[in-house]
């Protein structure tokens, strides 16, 4: 488990990184995909839910019984139609990244603008745990790129005085 912190706009900013991000989705539809086929079907998707854990119940401590077998399988399958937007009964990679970036900048929209710590999962690929390190790479780069035209600067400066 790691912590960052992060806002809206580090999720639009990976986001917008095209190549950045299509490298992730990628990555995680290549994951999901067991059987190699180049769609994920429905079971495929769903083994992805599940793995979520989010309907194993109310949560700790709560009276809330888990749901209806019936009530997570209704879940599942909207989900699915969601993800497989022409109703060909796979899901396409193009399609997976759509509703990923779909998902992402609802994500940027519902965490605002204001700093939040978040703890994600370091061992499974996290969206959010990726567009913090995207965030961290693209200052690191703009601070080595400050220091070089300082360096440089300072370089010509004592050029200049010779």
């Amino acid at each position: 488990m790691s912590v960052v912190i992060l806002d809206g706009s580090t999720v639009r900013a990976f986001v917008a990184d095209e190549a950045a991000f299509a490298r992730s989705v990628d990555a995680r539809f290549a994951a999901l995909d067991a059987n190699g086929d180049g769609v994920l079907s429905r079971a495929e998707l769903r083994r992805a839910l599940e793995s979520f854990r989010l309907l194993d119940g109310g949560g700790f401590g709560s009276a809330q019984p888990p749901p209806l077998p019936a009530e997570v399988a209704a879940l599942y399958d909207a989900v699915f139609e969601q993800f497989d937007a022409d109703h060909s009964g796979a899901v396409d990679r193009a399609e997976f990244r759509d509703e990923m970036r779909r998902i992402m900048l609802a994500v940027a929209e519902g965490l605002g603008s204001q700093p939040l710590q978040v703890a994600v999962d370091d061992e499974g690929g996290s969206f959010l745990l990726e567009a913090a390190e995207h965030e961290a790479a693209a200052i690191a780069a703009k601070l080595d790129a400050e220091r070089k035209a300082e360096a440089d600067a300072a370089a010509a400066a004592a050029d200049g005085a010779k």
